[in-house]
């Protein structure tokens, strides 16, 4: 499949060479004064890697969850950059691992096609919804078959406590409910918020604290397990060594990758590795434009080649923002079915692009003139 680039000519191969990730970018010399490995530049480093894999999918007519499960454990593990993480897992014991998993993959990828995977919502529990809401929202998603439920928390411990209740309430007991904190506590807050939150039987509390506070993780890890909580977090982790440490840890419970946050698919790749040798469950950070899109095929991956196992792993669903998309996820009776089309799901359609690109799109236009952003300034500007 030809892809037309910037000076007309055209790329027709792609292959592991081309999409390995490269240790210069963002990792030594003067770049690495940034970080390195974390900040703007890793995410500009994630933006070029994910975008070289689409191509790569497109080129090969294939979604990229089947681009990744058709590599074999060789080229798959070449693309993975080992730096710093051979404490806990090396090239060889990848490669291996992925070899252990080739056993029932046909059956596999078969279940995935006809069932999907599941998912969970966020949609009932944001904050400042009104009480007729949250139950007209729970009827929704219910009837819609979901079974696990997230609420936001953290502001106010009395109505955490009446918000979850109705929650529960209305959920019934043998449905899931799980908390998020987005980083309001101290570590002794959160053990002692999420004590007074434990009779409601919630999953996990996500971010309690800190994102960068490894340690803290571990304290309210160990703090809650026996109230039968666990913690999740890692959206907002900078990188592979950061979620090395969380996983030696035992700071997680449940690993909340990011698809856009860390070094693109192929720093991704590393973290599921060192997570099914740590035995920790993934469980995707997903409701940012695009983001279901994208870590529905790095799970689908997972089940796939690495885990092999559904078990307490489920995706995050936000229903918005998908209409931008030409291939956007689809979820029935609470499951992302399996994408088909090339690619990772990510190509927006001209409209939206011509509406919100910064600073020429309508949108933003819009809000200069109204005050809402300050213009940009002339280095903004600089090749746009």
């Amino acid at each position: 499949m030809p892809f037309p680039s910037r000076d007309g000519l055209k790329i027709t191969q792609i292959d592991v060479e081309d999409v390995r990730f490269p240790t210069s970018l963002g990792g030594h010399g003067s770049d690495a004064l940034l970080g390195p490995e974390k900040g703007v530049v890793h995410l500009a480093v994630a933006a070029i890697l994910n975008s070289l894999w689409d191509l790569w999918a497109r080129l090969e007519n294939k979604p990229l969850w089947k681009l990744l499960v058709d590599l074999t454990p060789e080229e798959l593990v070449s693309t993975i950059d080992f730096r710093y993480i051979t404490d806990v897992i090396t090239k060889d014991e990848a490669i291996q691992l992925l070899k252990d998993k080739r056993a029932g993959k046909e059956e596999r990828v078969k279940q995935l096609l006809e069932q999907g995977y599941p998912a969970y919502t966020t949609q009932v529990g944001w904050l400042g919804y009104s009480d007729e809401l949250v139950k007209e929202l729970c009827n929704k998603y219910l009837s819609l078959g979901f079974k696990h439920f997230k609420v936001k928390v953290g502001l106010n411990l009395e109505d955490d406590i009446r918000r979850c209740s109705a929650v529960r309430k209305y959920i019934g007991d043998d449905k899931t409910l799980m908390v998020d904190a987005n980083q309001a506590w101290s570590v002794g807050e959160a053990i002692e918020w999420m004590q007074k939150l434990a009779p409601l039987k919630p999953m996990w509390i996500e971010e309690p604290t800190s994102p960068d506070d490894v340690l803290g993780h571990a304290a309210i890890s160990q703090a809650l397990k026996p109230y039968g909580i666990g913690v999740a977090t890692g959206e907002m982790c900078a990188n592979r060594v950061m979620f090395k440490q969380f996983l030696q840890s035992g700071g997680m419970q449940y690993c909340q990758i990011d698809s856009a946050r860390i070094g693109g698919v192929n720093e991704i790749l590393s973290v599921y590795l060192m997570a099914e040798k740590l035995k920790v469950k993934v469980c995707p950070h997903a409701g940012g434009v695009g983001l279901c899109e994208m870590v529905q095929h790095l799970q689908l991956w997972d089940y796939a080649c690495v885990s092999g196992s559904m078990e307490e792993r489920l995706i995050e669903y936000v229903d918005q923002q998908h209409e931008h998309f030409y291939d956007p996820c689809v979820v029935e009776n609470a499951r992302y079915l399996a994408p088909k089309l090339p690619g990772y799901s990510t190509k927006m359609f001209p409209e939206t692009l011509q509406k919100f690109s910064y600073p020429k799109g309508s949108e933003w236009q819009s809000m200069f003139k109204e005050g809402i952003f300050p213009p940009p300034d002339e280095a903004e500007l600089v090749n746009v």
